[in-house]
């Protein structure tokens, strides 16, 4: 009979969740107010996304905090490191993002800026499924 067993990790592991939350929406929001730009060319949308992204960012260097934390005093360090890997990766994509997203409406979002806010949003729902997608089974 298999049962399943949730992972515990009280008040941090809460925490975790709730930052990590965070960039998934923020970075995907970040790709919506590209297309709406693109669509539009209505100039705010440009601002909105920047916005989204630094806010991601913010948000993000919390989760690369709780990942290197986790990835120092978890015995197992196979996952968790490449948790950390892909949260870091996402981060430091979404820093290049918010240099991009600096430049002029136009140029800020044209091919580069578009490709580079998928690739952290996708960074992003990637870490949420690595730490929160899985469940733990045991067997009795």
């Amino acid at each position: 009979m298999a049962v399943e067993r949730r992972r515990g990790g009280g008040l941090l592991t809460a925490l975790h969740g709730v930052f990590l939350a965070f960039p998934v929406a923020l970075f995907s929001g970040g790709v919506a107010a590209d297309m709406a730009y693109l669509r539009t060319a209505e100039m705010q949308w440009t601002n909105f996304s920047a916005w989204l992204n630094a806010f991601g960012l913010v948000f993000g260097g919390v989760v690369v905090l709780f990942a290197l934390l986790g990835l120092i005093f978890a015995r197992g360090k196979g996952w968790g490191l490449i948790y950390f890997l892909v949260v870091a990766a996402m981060w430091i994509v979404g820093f290049v993002n918010a240099f991009k997203h600096s430049q002029d409406a136009w140029s800020s979002v044209g091919t580069l800026g578009l490709v580079l806010s998928i690739i952290t949003a996708l960074l992003a729902l990637i870490a949420g499924l690595m730490r929160y997608g899985r469940s733990t089974v045991e067997v009795r």
